[in-house]
Formats: structure tokens, C-alpha cells, sequence
């Protein structure tokens, strides 16, 4: 049976620093014919638009970023590094860009299925990161634009089980500028955090239950 409490497209529409935490503890579910392939959000990070330089928006709108510039609870799906696709939810009003990146998920259901896309890794390593996950629920430019906040191939549900556990947050990934910006949000001690040193972590303000 398909989760309920799927996240409403008000839970997007604010600022990408507010939702980004927020998303943390979150079920990310991909539905793929029969099969359900579900794992707990664990590591994101938040991206606006001028204001941030690491930003695909800083410069304005294009073909490839306009997802970010409208509704949302949108899949921004992009190819990056010539090997792989990323994962956002886009955030804000639109016309105004924003977006969240699903850095890595820790794996609830659908096991089975996400080795057989990644075959010849270990478990802990199925999808502790952005290439990693997309690859482990077979998420590809076609969900591009993707409604996320109805029940559907992708979208996001609140947890059936309540979880405490401590939010931290360093600079982002990857990046050259916007070091200035503590944006990447993660579950302290998962042990499906992508990265855990050198990116002057901290915790964050607030101790998450859900």
C-alpha cells in the first residue's frame, strides 16, 4: 500500500533554507510499476537564486533551470559530471527560483530493487549521495518537472514512525562560491550522510522530531 500523508506543495512554498531542514526525516518514494522503493531523506542541500552564486539561478532563467522558477514541489532533475542525474524539490513562489538537492537517503523499502540498479555495491553505499541515489531509484531526466506533491512515481511523505534525532549543517558540496553560506543541512550520525569532515560542521539550531 502507497504511504499517505503526502507533503502539500505549502510545505515548498518559502524560503529553500527553511524547507531544506524541514525535508529531513521525510520518506522520498518512487513508485515503479508495482514496486514501491522508499528511503528516509538524510542529507540536502538549499539553493535560491541571485542572492547565491552556487545556484544554477544566479544568472537567470534558462531552458535547463526553469523548473526552479515555477510551482513548487517540483522534481528538478539535472545531468551533472557527464555521469550522472541529481534530484531537487523545487521551493518559493513562482517566478521566484529555488530549489533543495536530495544529497542521500537512507533505504527503507524496496532493497531488493535498488541493488539490482546498482549492481555490485554494498548496501551503505547504494545511495549516500546525489548519483548515488538517483541511480538506486532509477530517477532520470524523464521525471523532470515531476508533480511531487501528489501520489505518483516520485513524491515525498511524512514518516510513519516519529524520529529525534539532531539536524547539522556545514557549507555545501562541490562548490566554489557561496562558501560563505552553511546550507547543507544533514542527520547527525547517519551513517548514509554522504560527507562528514572538513566542511566545518555544526549543529544546527533546532533538534528535529518526525
Amino acid at each position: 500500500m502507497v504511504p499517505s500523508r503526502v507533503i502539500p506543495s505549502d510545505f515548498y512554498a518559502r524560503d529553500t533554507v527553511k524547507v531544506a531542514p524541514a525535508l529531513l526525516g521525510k520518506n522520498l518514494v518512487r513508485i515503479i510499476g508495482r514496486k514501491r522503493l522508499i528511503g528516509r531523506i538524510v542529507e540536502v542541500e538549499a539553493y535560491r537564486g541571485k542572492d547565491d552564486p552556487a545556484s544554477h539561478a544566479f544568472r537567470g532563467q534558462t531552458p535547463r533551470n526553469a523548473p526552479m522558477f515555477r510551482d513548487p514541489g517540483r522534481a528538478y532533475v539535472y545531468f551533472t559530471y557527464g555521469n550522472h542525474y541529481c534530484l531537487n524539490i523545487t521551493a518559493l513562489e513562482p517566478g521566484t527560483p529555488g530549489a533543495v538537492l536530495l544529497r542521500a537517503i537512507q533505504p527503507t523499502a524496496g532493497l531488493k530493487s535498488m541493488r539490482s540498479f546498482r549492481l555490485d555495491v554494498p548496501d551503505m553505499e547504494l545511495t549516500n549521495g546525489p548519483g548515488k541515489l538517483t541511480k538506486a531509484l532509477a530517477i532520470d531526466k524523464l521525471l523532470n518537472e515531476q508533480d511531487m506533491t501528489v501520489v505518483g512515481p516520485l513524491f515525498v511523505t511524512e514518516p510513519e514512525e516519529a524520529h529525534i534525532y539532531e539536524v547539522w549543517n556545514s557549507t555545501r558540496i562541490g562548490i566554489r562560491e557561496g562558501l560563505d553560506k552553511r546550507w547543507r543541512f544533514y542527520v547527525k550520525d547517519n551513517p548514509y550522510v554522504s560527507k562528514r569532515v572538513g566542511l566545518l560542521e555544526r549543529k544546527f539550531r533546532y533538534q528535529r522530531e518526525g
